[in-house]
């Protein structure tokens, strides 16, 4: 079977009822997220603006539609974590096997790089053992990526009447110096940053 073309591009508000759509399953019959309620769309919408004020936001397409979703936002309010990101990647259900996964993660980092972000950190629900709402392919996934396992809290995210844990994995994606410039916000770097996923 002939693999298909995956196009990365920068999301828009406008998307965010397609978003909505692939993010809701994920609320209603997974322990992925933590979320209890599918969020409004007018919400979802107005999360989309608030990241993209500051973060990337991306969309994956196939044969023109939107297959999944990633995104970053703040690690910790304080000035001196600027350097790190929490990541969020989504996929279409119907999409899984793909690799859409791990190329919005790529086309993610490259972004983040132009930035000036250096570390990246992923928060996943973990089970004490796999059942039918929460297995352990994310953290396998992040693994893949590059990520390392930093930190788990144990029986810490209720839901579906069960008890879950949460890791915490790392990956490092610059240089840690003395005197390093802040990051910069992602409207200062979108020209440069459509150029680059052009070419993905």
């Amino acid at each position: 079977m002939e693999e298909k073309k995956v196009n990365i591009r920068i999301a828009s508000p406008e998307d965010a009822e397609k978003l909505l759509a692939i993010y809701a399953p994920y609320v209603e019959h997974t322990a992925i997220t933590f979320e209890y309620e599918v969020p409004s769309l007018l919400e979802f919408r107005e999360r989309i603006c608030h990241v993209l004020e500051k973060y990337p936001y991306l969309a994956a397409e196939v044969d023109g539609q939107i297959a999944g979703y990633a995104y970053v936002g703040v690690f910790h309010d304080r000035e001196a974590y600027d350097w790190c990101v929490e990541t969020s990647i989504y996929v279409d259900q119907s999409c899984r096997k793909m690799g859409i996964g791990g190329k919005l993660h790529h086309a993610l980092e490259e972004v983040l790089k132009l930035q000036g972000i250096l570390n990246l950190n992923a928060c996943i629900a973990y089970p004490e053992e796999e059942d039918e709402y929460l297995t352990k392919n994310s953290v396998e996934f992040h693994r893949h990526l590059g990520y390392d396992m930093v930190g788990e809290f144990h029986n810490c995210g209720y839901k579906f009447d069960r008890w879950y844990h949460m890791v915490w994995m790392e990956k490092m994606i610059g240089e840690h110096r003395s005197g390093q410039d802040f990051p910069k916000n992602f409207p200062q770097i979108r020209e440069e940053a459509e150029s680059i996923l052009s070419k993905l």
